[in-house]
């Protein structure tokens, strides 16, 4: 739980003028004392501003591409467009003696519009199903799915569906 600085002073100065020993004092008030001496720390060396919430920032992310190594991996986009963005890390890996995984390469090359989408054929689904049944067992569906088990070996699940009632027959 967060405490504002307030609430950390006034735990701090009733942890102070409470006849208990501190640990007894600090288990009734349900605090760690690792956290209250960092409190009472700050308060010594900072003083009251010491004991506001400060929201850790890494300065670094420590796996960020370094820019220059970024411009070197567009400029090969451009130069060999037809090479996939896996080809293209595995290049920079050769080339340029500095290891950046696809997925990186992918992003960055997206983030600059060099990624073409698919062209994807849209196939609609219809409202209705051309055959309708109109009775159970009139029609079946059927579908054969391999499993493997680890230490068991392949399996085979098969499975056979009534298209009317939506049942598993076998």
């Amino acid at each position: 739980m967060r405490y504002p600085a307030s609430e950390k002073l006034e735990i701090i100065r009733i942890v102070e003028q409470s006849h208990l020993p501190v640990k007894q004092t600090l288990d009734k008030l349900g605090i760690p004392r690792p956290t209250f001496y960092r409190w009472y720390d700050r308060l010594q060396t900072q003083g009251v501003d010491g004991l506001e919430d400060r929201h850790s920032v890494p300065s670094r992310a420590w796996n960020c591409i370094p820019d220059d190594v970024r411009s070197q991996i567009i400029d090969m986009a451009l130069n060999q467009t037809a090479l996939s963005p896996r080809e293209l890390a595995v290049r920079c890996t050769d080339t340029e003696s500095y290891f950046v995984s696809e997925a990186s390469v992918y992003r960055l090359l997206k983030a600059h519009d060099l990624i073409t989408s698919p062209a994807f054929i849209v196939i609609k689904a219809g409202d209705e199903f051309r055959d309708k049944t109109s009775r159970p067992n009139e029609m079946w569906q059927t579908d054969f799915t391999y499993l493997k088990v680890i230490g068991w070996g392949w399996f085979y699940l098969s499975t056979v569906l009534d298209d009317f009632s939506r049942y598993i027959v076998a």
